[in-house]
C-alpha cells in the first residue's frame, strides 16, 4: 500500500492508517491465526509505503477485516493510496523525477508506475500546472483504458495516454519559439514485457507455462523497445529499464547489447547509494543460453545454423574482458524474493551522454518521407551484431499515410490545426482495431462560451483559457477539460501521427438549467484543485461542522449550517459555488489540512457536489465513523426502494399525481444539478420525502424552464 505523495492529505492519511486501522489489527485473529502487523518498507522514503501479509481472499472474506478492506478500496478509488507490488515501486524512484521533466512511460499498463510518476510531477501542490508531463503508452488498446482509469484517479492535467507499439513509437514534434523541433524526453521508463519468472510466488501460471523458450522469444522485442527508448532520450537524460524476470537473457544481455552498440553514448548509472535499506544483488557478467530441449550454448559460434533463428548473437555475454569491464554490468540491480519478502525484479539505470552513433546529428523534421524510409532500410541492413536498428521506424507509419492524396491530407491537417482540432491519425490501418476516439478540440480564443464562465467565477486574468478543450466539434459542448500548456503543444503538433486515448482533467460540466443562474457550466470536483487558484468569486469559507453536515446530508437546508455561512450565502446568486475549509492552528484536534469542495447553492439549501468515495475520505480525515454510515446507506436504499414501489402504485391511479411528482423531481434536479453517480452517504428516508414535498410546494410558485433532457427522464428513474 502506497500513500500518494503530492496529496495535501498525505500526512493525515498516514496518521489515519497507523493510529486507527493498523492498531485495530494489532491483536486480531482470523481463522485461528494471529494477523501480522503491517510493516513500513524500510527503503521507501518517508514511510509512505507499507506491506501486509494478508492475502486478498482473507482481506475480502473476513468480517473482522471488512472495515480495513473498505478503507483500502475507497481510498484507492479516490487516488489517495495505491495497492502495488513492492518491487514495482523501485523504477519510478530511481528515475529521480522533477516537476519540469518530460517523461515517457513506454509500456505503461496497468498504470501503477505511471501513477507514481504523476505524483512526482505534482510534488508541489501549490503549482496547478507543472512544466513537465507524462506520456503513458501501451500497445494493447483495451489495457489503455485500464491505464486511463488509474491515471484519472490522480486528477492531473499533465498526463496523456497513447496507443502505439513501443518498439516503433513515433518521433513527436513540438513548437519552440515558432519552429518545429523533435521532442526528446528527460526521463523514460522502459518496463518491458517479460516472461515474469520473478512473480512465481504469486503467479501460479508461471509454474505451469514457463520454459526457456519464453525469454528467447522476448529478447528481440525487449532490445527493440529499449533501443527506441534511448533514441528518444535527451542528452543527460535518464532511462530505467526493468523486468519482473531474473533471466539474464531478458536483462543483462539486453543492457550489454545496448551499451555495445551505443559506442559510449550510454552508461550505466551507479545507484548503489540510492534507496538505502533496499537489499540488492549486483548484475551478472557470465551466463549460458539454453534451448527448450535442454541444450546449452556458451558462445554464438557454438550455435548450429538451424538454431540461429531462435538464438541470436546479442543473447550471449561479451567475451572481450576490457569491453565487459567498461560496461559495469554489476551496476544493474537484482532483487531476489527471499531477501525482503518481495517478488523477483531486475532494474538498470542508463544515462545518455551523447546522441546514438547511428543518429549522430539529432533528428530534424523532414518532409521527404520516401527518402527517409529508404535510408532506414540501408541502416537496418548494415547494422551489426544481428540486431535490428529501428531509429526511424515511425516513418513507416507516416509513409502509410502519405499514400493518400498528399494535397488533400496537407490541407486537412492545416485546417485542423487552425481550428485547434486534434483528431486520431488519418491512417485507415489505425481504425481496424480498438475504439474510435473523439477528437480533442481546443476552445478558440474568442469562443462566446467562455465569457459567461469567466464573469460568473471572476477568473484571474492569468487563467490559461487556451488550454481548455472539449471532445466534440459539433453540437453543445457538455464537458470542458484542461491540459497543461506543454501537453497542448504536443497535441496540436502531432495529431496526424499519434493515437491519443485520453488526456486532460474535467473542470466544468454543463448544467441543464444553469443559464438562468448566470452560467451554463458548473464546477467539477475532479478539477477543483487545479481551478481554485484562478477563481475569485463564489467562494464560501466554511467551518468543520458545516463540512460534516454537507458531506453527510444530501441536500441540507441553510438553517442547518452555521450563522456565518448563512450570512455569506444570503447575498449570493444561485448556482455553482466553491466551499473552502481552512484549518485552525489553535484547534490541533481538528483536521489540519485545507479542503476545497464543489457545491451548489439552491434557494433554501446548500449541497456538496462530491463523489461518494471522496466524501468518505474527507469524513474519515475528520474522525467521522463512516463504516456505520455505509450500513445506514444500505438501509436507506432499501427504505427508498419500498417508497418508490408505493409511489408507483399511486401513479397508476391517476395521471395528475404523476405530473405533479414529475414536476417536483425535475425542479429538484434543476435546482441542485446533481449527477446520478453522486449517491448520499448518510440521510434519512423522512428527510428525502420532506425535501421532495417542500420542492413540490415551491414548484407551484416558481415556473422555471426545464430542459428537454430532464423532461425526457423516465418517471420511475427520476423518483428513484
Amino acid at each position: 500500500v502506497r500513500v500518494s505523495v503530492p496529496h495535501s492529505h498525505a500526512k493525515e492519511i498516514l496518521h489515519c492508517l497507523k493510529e486507527k486501522y493498523f492498531r485495530e489489527l494489532q491483536d486480531l485473529e482470523v481463522d485461528g491465526q494471529k494477523v501480522e502487523m503491517p510493516q513500513a518498507l524500510s527503503w521507501y522514503p518517508e514511510e509512505l509505503a507499507w506491506h501486509t501479509n494478508l492475502s486478498r481472499k482473507i482481506l475480502r472474506k473476513s468480517p473482522e477485516l471488512e472495515k480495513f478492506h473498505q478503507f483500502l478500496v475507497s481510498e484507492t478509488e479516490c487516488g489517495n493510496i495505491s495497492r502495488q507490488e513492492a518491487v514495482s515501486m523501485i523504477p519510478p524512484l530511481l528515475l529521480n523525477v522533477n516537476p519540469h521533466h518530460k517523461i515517457l512511460d513506454m509500456c505503461a499498463a496497468p498504470g501503477s508506475k505511471t501513477a507514481q510518476l504523476i505524483e512526482m510531477l505534482h510534488a508541489d501542490m501549490n503549482v496547478p500546472f507543472p512544466k513537465g508531463f507524462v506520456i503513458a503508452n501501451d500497445v494493447d488498446n483495451k489495457r489503455c483504458y485500464l491505464l486511463v482509469h488509474q491515471a484519472k484517479r490522480l486528477n492531473s492535467p499533465c498526463i496523456m495516454v497513447v496507443n502505439h507499439d513501443a518498439s516503433s513509437i513515433p518521433n513527436l514534434q513540438i513548437d519552440v519559439d515558432g519552429r518545429k523541433e523533435v521532442l526528446f524526453y528527460d526521463r523514460i521508463l522502459c518496463d518491458v514485457p517479460c516472461s515474469g519468472d520473478g512473480t512465481m510466488r504469486k503467479n501460479i501460471d508461471v509454474w505451469k507455462k514457463w520454459t526457456t523458450q519464453n525469454s528467447l522469444q522476448l529478447h528481440g522485442l525487449q532490445l527493440r523497445i529499449a533501443t527506441r527508448g534511448v533514441e528518444q532520450l535527451a542528452e543527460g537524460g535518464r532511462m530505467v529499464y526493468s523486468t519482473c524476470s531474473l533471466n539474464p537473457i531478458e536483462n543483462e544481455a539486453v543492457i550489454a547489447s545496448l551499451l555495445e552498440k551505443s559506442q559510449g553514448a550510454l552508461e550505466l548509472a551507479d545507484v548503489s547509494s540510492e534507496l538505502p535499506g533496499l537489499k540488492r544483488m549486483p548484475g551478472i557478467t557470465k551466463w549460458k543460453v539454453m534451448l527448450k530441449d535442454g541444450q546449452w550454448f556458451e558462445e554464438w559460434k557454438d550455435v548450429p545454423s538451424n538454431r540461429q533463428t531462435q538464438i541470436r548473437p546479442t543473447m550471449f555475454p561479451v567475451k572481450d574482458e576490457e569491453k565487459l569491464k567498461a560496461m559495469n554490468l554489476e551496476r544493474c540491480l537484482r532483487i531476489l524474493p527471499h531477501h525482503q519478502n518481495t517478488g523477483g525484479f531486475f532494474v538498470a539505470v542508463l544515462i545518455k551522454k551523447s546522441p546514438m552513433p547511428w543518429n549522430k546529428r539529432q533528428p530534424k523534421v523532414h518532409q521527404k518521407l520516401p527518402q527517409r524510409t529508404g535510408d532506414t532500410e540501408v541502416t537496418a541492413a548494415n547494422s551489426d551484431n544481428g540486431s535490428e536498428c529501428i531509429t526511424e521506424e515511425p516513418t513507416l507509419a507516416e509513409n502509410e499515410e502519405s499514400k493518400k492524396p498528399q494535397e488533400l491530407q496537407n490541407s486537412d491537417t492545416e485546417q485542423s490545426k487552425k481550428e485547434g482540432v486534434c483528431g486520431p491519425p488519418p491512417s485507415k490501418k489505425m481504425k481496424l482495431f480498438g475504439f474510435k476516439e473523439d477528437p480533442f478540440v481546443f476552445l478558440p480564443e474568442d469562443d462566446p462560451l467562455f465569457l459567461p464562465i469567466q464573469k460568473f467565477y471572476a477568473l484571474d486574468p492569468s487563467f490559461p483559457k487556451m488550454n481548455l478543450l472539449t471532445r466534440t466539434q459539433e453540437g453543445k459542448k457538455r464537458q470542458l477539460y484542461m491540459v497543461s500548456k506543454e501537453l497542448r503543444n504536443v497535441l496540436l503538433n502531432n495529431s496526424e501521427k499519434m493515437k491519443v486515448i485520453n488526456t486532460g482533467i474535467k473542470v466544468w460540466s454543463r448544467n441543464s438549467d444553469g443559464e438562468q443562474f448566470g452560467c451554463a457550466f458548473r464546477l467539477a470536483q475532479e478539477g477543483i484543485y487545479t481551478l481554485y487558484p484562478f477563481i475569485h468569486a463564489r467562494i464560501i469559507n466554511v467551518c468543520i461542522e458545516d463540512v460534516k453536515i454537507l458531506l453527510t446530508q444530501e441536500n441540507p437546508f441553510l438553517s442547518k449550517l452555521s450563522s456565518e455561512t448563512q450570512k455569506k450565502v444570503k447575498d449570493m446568486a444561485m448556482g455553482s459555488i466553491v466551499l473552502k475549509y481552512d484549518p485552525d492552528p489553535e484547534k490541533p484536534d481538528d483536521l489540519q489540512c485545507p479542503i476545497v469542495l464543489c457545491g451548489w447553492q439552491g434557494k433554501t439549501s446548500l449541497r456538496a457536489f462530491v463523489p461518494k468515495n471522496e466524501r468518505l475520505h474527507y469524513l474519515r480525515m475528520m474522525g467521522v465513523e463512516v463504516f456505520k454510515a455505509k450500513r445506514k446507506e444500505e438501509e436507506l436504499e432499501s427504505k427508498t426502494e419500498e417508497e418508490v414501489q408505493h409511489r408507483l402504485a399511486q401513479t397508476e391511479e391517476g395521471m395528475e399525481v404523476e405530473d405533479k411528482e414529475h414536476n417536483s423531481v425535475t425542479k429538484m434536479e434543476a435546482e441542485i444539478g446533481e449527477e446520478s453517480s453522486h449517491s448520499p452517504v448518510e440521510s434519512s428516508a423522512m428527510e428525502v420525502e420532506n425535501e421532495i414535498e417542500d420542492l413540490d410546494q415551491s414548484s407551484k410558485k416558481v415556473n422555471s424552464p426545464v430542459s428537454q433532457e430532464s423532461k425526457d427522464v423516465d418517471t420511475s428513474n427520476a423518483k428513484n
